[in-house]
This record gives C-alpha cells, structure tokens and sequence, in this order.
C-alpha cells in the first residue's frame, strides 16, 4: 500500500525523498519467541544499499520487550548494519516525558526492558506504563497496575505503542494495545501513546534525520501505526507485504 499522488508523479516525488524511516520487525525480520529470529529474505542487502545510497536512514521501532543496546546486538548478530544511534524507539521517549512531568511510574513491562527505566524514580508510582510485557502480562500485574491507576485521582497511563498484535515465527502475537485497552476500559482513561502512531514519535526520527516529512518514507508492515501514522506526519507511507500484512489491510480505511 501507498500513499501516491498517481501512476505518473512516483518518479517525480521518489527523487525528491532524502530520507527512509524503516520499522524493524515485521520488515526487517520475524522475531522469535525465545528472544531471537529470522531476517527476512533480502532485507540485510537492503539496508546495506539504501546506506550506499545516501540517503538518510532511521529504524523506527515500537519493540519494547528489549533495552535498544540487546536490539540492536541481535540484529548486528543477524547481519543487520545498525547502531543505537540509529534506532528510534518508545522508551527513551517515555523516560523524558515521565522526567519532565515528575512522574514516578509503576511499570508493567518486559523484564528485559526495566534497566531504560533505570534512572527513574518508581517510588510511591504516581502513574502506570505499559509495553509489551509478553508472559508479564498476568490477571495479577494487570490487576495491580489497574489498582494504581483507580487508586488515583486523574489517571496517567503511558503506553509504548498501540498494536494489536505482531509476528513471531511461531505465529501472531497480541500486542501491548490489547491489555492498554483493557486498562481503558477499566479506569475509564485514555492513554497517552509514545511510540506509533504517536506524532511525536515520528516527529522524533525525522529531527533526527534532519529531513522534513515531505522528503520521507515510512516503510513498515502495519497500516495503521506504520502507514497511517506516517502520513498523519506529512510523509509518505509504503506497507510490506512481510510480517503481519494480510491481502485484507488493503481496505482499511488508514490507506490513502
């Protein structure tokens, strides 16, 4: 799926893109259930030649059940040419906010991601944030950070992202917009979303790259926090065909 201004502008809007914002799962690779995974076919030369061609490149990713350092490790391990310095993701984010703010979390999160909340304070917790916790998220966790957010007077829930569900290799995953709507409904808050299809989130990458969102693509699977979260920036969007595409998403109402 693309956002096109017909058949005849692509040439004429593709040579003015200085910019590529890539999601990583899904695109990149199929993640695992034991923390590992499997690049998709091609995608290693890919991202050697889109950095051969200059242009201007971030790996925009809402994944959460790892700190950015463990990310980017497995992906080097795969053959990926990546730093850090490259990856744009929701907690980091979420730490300036919450630091910002004053606000002490109680944190409802993957294992492996709790040390990128290191330097926050989590005493007396005075809000709740949610990522994909995976095997964390239990009736009782659930239950304790809804018993954080009823026990206050205004609510704050942060949430690192919004999907519904991702790809393993194993099959489709829930994903952490499940259990946030959950929280929703339960306290009757809205979250505030730091990852996609967050604006500022995609704002973030594009500061980063210097690139104004008229001179972008986002390449991503989902057509919602992908596609239409990028075009709600001012990008352009292109979908995948790999992770979690089904033929269905093309009638969705996000597609331009």
């Amino acid at each position: 799926a693309a956002r096109r201004g017909g058949g005849g502008k692509m040439a004429a809007w593709a040579r003015a893109v200085r910019g590529l914002l890539l999601d990583v799962s899904g695109v990149l690779y199929d993640s695992g259930g034991d923390g590992g995974g499997v690049p998709i076919a091609g995608s290693v030369e890919a991202v050697r030649r889109i950095k051969a061609s200059g242009l201007k490149l971030r790996f925009c990713t809402n994944e959460t059940q790892a700190t950015r350092e463990k990310f980017v490790k497995k992906l080097q391990g795969m053959g990926f040419d990546i730093s850090v310095a490259e990856v744009t993701s929701p907690a980091p984010a979420a730490c300036r906010i919450l630091k910002e703010r004053s606000l002490r979390p109680h944190l409802l999160v993957h294992n492996a991601l709790v040390p990128e909340f290191a330097e926050i304070d989590k005493a007396n917790p005075n809000c709740v944030v949610i990522g994909d916790a995976a095997e964390n998220f239990t009736y009782a966790n659930l239950n304790e950070a809804f018993r954080v957010l009823i026990g206050m007077e205004k609510p704050v829930l942060i949430s690192l992202g919004r999907g519904r569900y991702y790809k393993e290799t194993d099959g489709l995953k829930l994903d952490v917009g499940a259990y946030m709507k959950a929280l929703e409904y339960a306290c009757d808050v809205q979250a505030e979303v730091v990852g996609k299809p967050a604006k500022m989130f995609f704002e973030s990458a594009l500061a980063e790259m210097g690139v104004p969102p008229q001179q972008a693509i986002m390449i991503g699977d989902d057509i919602v926090n992908d596609v239409g979260g990028a075009q709600r920036c001012g990008m352009r969007a292109l979908q995948v065909r790999t992770g979690k595409y089904r033929s269905v998403h093309t009638l969705h109402p996000a597609l331009r």
